[in-house]
């Protein structure tokens, strides 16, 4: 049986790095991270670049769960309203697959600082700092499992979410 796993959370909490720990640690799977769907100069955010990405994402994730060689898909993305998710889902043939969903969280203190170290080093914009923050309370009514991120590394958010996994499997 195939197992689908959806890592959401708000920029900066990290999901990829959890997900890359998630990709060593559960074998034969695949990682897609949505952010590189969106890796496009300039950044748009428009009908037609949201349907385009939202396609990309659909066909991706479509072609890894009708791989037999692969068990575990991964899939990790800002998702920060549940209709995203569901979106997708619903356009995904999940016959004799186990879908996972996991928000990632930390405290808007440990929020700013991260994506202030991000915004020192280069890696981000600094409009991203409040856009982030904004972002926080939108995860709480959604119907996914939630895990602070806060003082946790991330080797331990992944066997945390290995070990839901498992229990949710029995």
């Amino acid at each position: 049986m195939k197992t689908l796993l959806f890592v959401n959370g708000p920029m900066g909490v990290g999901k990829t790095t959890v997900c890359k720990a998630l990709l060593e640690r559960l074998t034969p799977s695949v990682y897609l991270d949505g952010d590189w769907c969106w890796n496009m100069n300039p950044f748009q955010v428009t009908y037609e670049t949201k349907s385009m990405v939202l396609d990309n994402i659909t066909a991706m994730l479509s072609r890894f769960l009708a791989c037999p060689e692969l068990e575990y898909v991964l899939f990790g993305w800002v998702m920060n309203r549940p209709e995203i998710a569901q979106t997708i889902l619903n356009q995904l043939k999940l016959d004799g697959v186990k879908v996972f969903q996991y928000t990632l969280l930390c405290t808007e203190e440990t929020l700013r600082y991260r994506l202030g170290q991000d915004i020192q080093a280069g890696l981000r914009g600094a409009d991203i700092l409040e856009r982030g923050v904004s972002y926080l309370p939108l995860y709480a009514s959604q119907n996914t499992i939630k895990i602070m991120t806060d003082s946790l590394p991330p080797q331990e958010i992944a066997e945390e979410i290995m070990t839901q996994m498992r229990k949710k499997a029995l």
